[in-house]
């Protein structure tokens, strides 16, 4: 399994003049991605918003960035609001990064559950559905064929035009991001693409049933199963102990959620709902190295197996010294641990135990 990092690239409060606090926070941000490379993790993603408080409303500028510093982590969007997007330029960019990397670039694409971006590039929320078929159907057509020839509703039709750079892979790996709309796991299982699911709350093998459905889709259009791919995202944190973790991560986490539960009309973030949430069947990874591993192996058991998981940790005010050490730990527990028991599993031997919590 391939486990990895998404960041929204959240602002943090330094006591300076905010472009001098972005300024310093864009510059973690980087150097946790070499780190993370280092590290021995797989892939590292970074989102997309037009807010305040987060700095990646241009994500390939800053996965650029990455690029020239790191020789071998994949690096993709988490995820491209491609219905807010110009599939041309998305391309583009994404080539360029590809470019940039070696071939380490990927992308993530969805319709995105922040609304922010539709209003300041022109869109209508009453479009949300089509723009995204629209233009995923158009960004397909960039990445199979170098001249294009396309009409839509909502863009500028194409006739014969060839859309440059072209990337290093073939074909530039493209995920669809899915929340829990069960059109949108058919629709990634129809078209061949892997599945990146997004699983923030509730209890995450409720997600199976969706899951289901995209497998189904798969096997009806007739694409290999060897390349069928199921990816999670993940809130979470690991520290040395449980206990550790949750002193780290609950405040901050409490303060986000409570910042955007009223903003979305959700009830308030308790300790007792936090405690729910990263407990066994809770979608949250929040624990000891130990704790989270079998958590992550207990989600895929549910889930019917996954390829990819992503921790999002940045949402919690933690300090760079904080979530150095927590992708230190993934690097050299979680990932080994989960990997070790996925090795041994196909041999019907377990490799570690069970324990409560997690």
């Amino acid at each position: 399994m391939e486990i990895g990092i998404d960041s929204f690239a959240a602002s943090f409060d330094e006591g300076k003049r905010a472009s001098e606090n972005n300024a310093i926070s864009m510059a973690n941000l980087l150097d946790r991605i070499v780190f993370a490379e280092k590290a021995g993790l797989d892939v590292f993603g970074i989102g997309e918003h037009h807010r305040k408080e987060f700095l990646d409303s241009a994500p390939a500028v800053i996965l650029a960035a990455a690029a020239a510093r790191t020789q071998r982590i994949r690096l993709t969007s988490a995820v491209t609001v491609l219905s807010a997007a110009d599939p041309v330029r998305v391309f583009q960019n994404f080539a360029t990064l590809d470019l940039i990397s070696k071939g380490r670039a990927e992308m993530v694409v969805g319709r995105g559950s922040s609304i922010e971006a539709f209003p300041l590039f022109g869109f209508s929320l009453d479009d949300y559905d089509e723009l995204f078929i629209e233009k995923l159907d158009l960004l397909l057509k960039i990445r199979d064929s170098e001249s294009v020839t396309w009409s839509g509703k909502f863009r500028p039709s194409l006739r014969n035009l060839p859309v440059y750079p072209r990337p290093m892979q073939d074909p530039l790996p493209f995920w669809i991001g899915v929340g829990g709309t069960p059109a949108s796991f058919v629709r990634a299982g129809r078209l061949g693409l892997p599945l990146m699911v997004a699983v923030i709350g509730g209890e995450t093998h409720r997600f199976r049933p969706l899951i289901d459905l995209y497998r189904e889709a798969w096997a009806k259009a007739g694409h290999a199963a060897e390349n069928l791919k199921v990816g999670l995202h993940s809130i979470g944190y690991v520290g040395q102990t449980r206990e550790e973790a949750i002193h780290d991560f609950y405040p901050g986490y409490a303060k986000t959620m409570n910042k955007i539960g009223r903003e979305r009309g959700w009830p308030p973030m308790t300790l007792q709902s936090f405690n729910a949430q990263s407990g066994p069947k809770g979608a949250l990874l929040v624990g000891s190295p130990d704790e989270v591993a079998e958590k992550i192996l207990r989600h895929s058991e549910a889930l019917g197996g996954i390829s990819r998981l992503t921790f999002q940790m940045d949402v919690a005010d933690l300090t760079q010294e904080k979530l150095l050490q927590s992708i230190e730990l993934i690097g050299a527990h979680v990932k080994p641990l989960v990997n070790q028991e996925i090795n041994y599993s196909k041999n019907n031997t377990p490799a570690i135990s069970s324990h409560s919590g997690a």
